[in-house]
Formats: C-alpha cells, sequence, structure tokens
C-alpha cells in the first residue's frame, strides 16, 4: 500500500513537471506580438476596406505574428484631419488618407489635374519607390513626420451636375460647384471656366449629397465609385466622363515608428503593400464597369467627350501656370538647381505617351 501511495504521487509529480514543461514550451504560440499597431481610416469604401484589410492579414502571415495591424474603418478612430494629426503624433501608428496642402503641403502632387488618366498611368507613377509621384510624396509625407507606404486608388474624375450637360468649357456658364482644398483641382477647374461666370463653395465631403439634394451647389467633381458608394447618383442629373484627374488615397505610418522597427519588419510591410496595392487596382478596374452600369441605370446622364472636346478643356485649364504657381516653389526649395518642375513634367509626359 505504502508502494503504491508513493508510486502514485511520483506520477503525480512527473505529470506536473511534463504539464509544466510543456506550457513553458507553448507559450510562443499563444504569445502577444511584439509590436500592435492601429490602421485608421475615416472613409465608408467597400473596395478600399479590402484593400488594407488584406495587407493586415498580409503583415500578420509573413512575420509570423510579430506584428500585428488592426483596421479601424468607416471613422472608428475620428475623423479624416482627427487620424492624420493622431498618426503624426504617433498615438495612432498608421491611416489612409487624402493629402491635402493644409495637412502636406508637398501632397499637391498627389491631384494635379491633366497628369494621370488612367490605371496604368497611375501604377507606374505611383510605383513604390521608383514612381516620380511616389518620390515626390514621401518628400512631402516626411516633412510632415510621416512615412509613405502605398497607394489606394479612387480612379477617374469627371463634372457632374444638375443645369445641363458639360460639352465644352462654356456650359460652365453660372454653375455653382463644390470644390475642396485641392488647389490644384481648384486653379485647374477656374482656368477652364473662366468667363463664364462659373462660382465655387468649400463643403465638406461628408456635407456634399445634402448640399446637391437641396440646390447649395449645382455640382461637383467626382468620380465612378464615389457616384455610387456616396450615392451622388441619387442627386445628380448629368455627368460628363471628362478624365481629367486621377484620384489617389495614400497610406502611410507614422515615420518615427517606422524608422524604429526592424529592418525585416520594414520589409515586410513593404511586401505586403505592394500586394495589397496591387490588388486594389485589379479589383477597383474589374468594379468600374458595374458603377458605371448602376449610374446609368439610376437615369443620370452621362456624356464622354471626344479627345478633340477634352483637349479644350485642357488647353484651357493652363497647366504649365498651374505647375508654376502650386508647385515650382516647393519643388526648387527641395531640388535646388535641380530645374526638377521640367523634370517631373517630362516624366509624366513620358508615362502618358507610354500607357
Amino acid at each position: 500500500m505504502k508502494f503504491k501511495k508513493k508510486f502514485l504521487w511520483y506520477l503525480m509529480y512527473v505529470v506536473l513537471i511534463i504539464g509544466i514543461v510543456s506550457f513553458v514550451f507553448c507559450i510562443p504560440v499563444f504569445s502577444q506580438p511584439e509590436y500592435e499597431w492601429r490602421f485608421g481610416s475615416s472613409w465608408t469604401v467597400e473596395l478600399q476596406d479590402r484593400a488594407n484589410q488584406l495587407f493586415c492579414d498580409l503583415v500578420d502571415y509573413y512575420s509570423d505574428g510579430r506584428l500585428k495591424i488592426t483596421l479601424y474603418p468607416n471613422g472608428a478612430l475620428g475623423s479624416h484631419d482627427e487620424i492624420f494629426h493622431a498618426v503624426q503624433e504617433g498615438s495612432v501608428e498608421m491611416g489612409v488618407f487624402s493629402p491635402y496642402v493644409n495637412l502636406v503641403p508637398g501632397g499637391l502632387f498627389n491631384y494635379m489635374p491633366w497628369t494621370i488618366q488612367n490605371y496604368n498611368q497611375a501604377a507606374v507613377a505611383f510605383d513604390n519607390p521608383d514612381g516620380i509621384l511616389f518620390k515626390l510624396l514621401s518628400e512631402a509625407w516626411g516633412e510632415v513626420g510621416c512615412h509613405y507606404l502605398y497607394t489606394g486608388v479612387e480612379g477617374r474624375y469627371g463634372i457632374g451636375n444638375n443645369v445641363r450637360p458639360i460639352k465644352t468649357p462654356d456650359d460652365f456658364k453660372n454653375l455653382k460647384l463644390r470644390v475642396s482644398s485641392s488647389l490644384g483641382f481648384v486653379h485647374a477647374l477656374q482656368n477652364m471656366a473662366e468667363g463664364t461666370g462659373m462660382t465655387v463653395a468649400t463643403v465638406p465631403w461628408s456635407d456634399l449629397y445634402t448640399a446637391l439634394e437641396r440646390g447649395v451647389v449645382d455640382g461637383c467633381w467626382s468620380y465612378w465609385s464615389s457616384m455610387v458608394e456616396e450615392r451622388h447618383f441619387e442627386v445628380l442629373d448629368y455627368y460628363t466622363a471628362l478624365d481629367w484627374a486621377w484620384g489617389s488615397v495614400n497610406v502611410v505610418v507614422n515615420k518615427e515608428l517606422w524608422d524604429q522597427l526592424p529592418s525585416d519588419l520594414q520589409e515586410v510591410i513593404i511586401k505586403s503593400g505592394d500586394i495589397a496595392e496591387k490588388y486594389f487596382y485589379q479589383i477597383h478596374r474589374l468594379k468600374e464597369a458595374d458603377f458605371i452600369r448602376t449610374i446609368k441605370e439610376s437615369g443620370v446622364e452621362i456624356y464622354y467627350p471626344t479627345e478633340e472636346e477634352r483637349e479644350m478643356f485642357r488647353e484651357k485649364a493652363n497647366m504649365p501656370a498651374v505647375w508654376d504657381e502650386l508647385c515650382k516653389p516647393w519643388l526648387d526649395e527641395h531640388y535646388p538647381g535641380e530645374n526638377m518642375t521640367q523634370k517631373v513634367l517630362d516624366e509624366l509626359d513620358r508615362i502618358r505617351d507610354e500607357y
């Protein structure tokens, strides 16, 4: 009997030791990530959320769980500007933004009309790390304490309104159009409508639907996906597919946190961002036909200008003067003596010619 009790105690002791050893060796499986980041987005955009969630999942996979990034879409962490300032100060690690010049002085290169007009051109110009616009925007984001990771798609911009089809610059006559703080857009639009009596009004993007519905403004610039996802097609009668500008959003991370990250995890993020960006381009390109179909079926009259008609708008926009006024001072300051304005325009011309 004594032998049996000793054996049972011995057995319990062995089982306990085995349990402790097993637990210790299992700790890595259940351990917390080395880094946990939050990724803020102020928008409710399905395709954007899908691409950004893929990025988060890929980072988790390629880092073997060492870096976990959680996406917070739909303004869960605040408004666009609130999330931007949170990332800038580091209380939120990363986010997706429109680099408006009131936030990112050099961000105007993201929204210069009559430069990028299709997916292929955008993919080349915004390519990480060699695309000309990616290089400029990387410098601009670094200036405000952020590191530029990858690019999201908004797409080709047209102009909608509730008065008449816009087929020539004269059709801007006496319209009141909503604008934002994208200065390149504003200056180009005002040049295209010069002498027509058109006026502009700054309306927050979140208030645009109501402003169109109530006639506060007659129209706005917009793009196919936004026309559907923001439901602008419900409050617009006419849309001109002018393809006069290209919209992109920028995914960035706090620069100090980026610089502190081990190089192998930086490589994981770059790789994951590259895949997510390519995925975003692909799903957006495929979905565009559905967006256009929805808009047509809603009764919006869509006008597709001929190349000759489009060229009239382009010439009247007087983009060389807009570049000299808005872009040249920043480029001369950051690239002194390099004649960077001409180099950038030559590269954008090359991209348009080849793609």
